[in-house]
């Protein structure tokens, strides 16, 4: 009887031990996030500016 539980145990371990495949692992490529450089928030007020300059001058003829 012991033999058979041994028998038993051995097989189950060698089972498990060559359980899977040798295949490669999946590794994902890393996420690269880049930074766009910022303008100033002054920027965006120069075409308004510029317009009512425009208006205000033709305004003042």
């Amino acid at each position: 009887m012991k033999k058979l539980v041994l028998a038993a145990a051995l097989t189950a371990a060698a089972s498990t031990a060559t359980a899977g495949t040798m295949e490669e692992p999946v590794v994902e490529a890393p996420v690269v996030v880049e930074e766009t450089q910022a303008s100033s928030s002054a920027a965006g007020i120069w075409i308004p500016l510029v317009l009512l300059a425009i208006v205000a001058a033709a305004a003042a003829d």
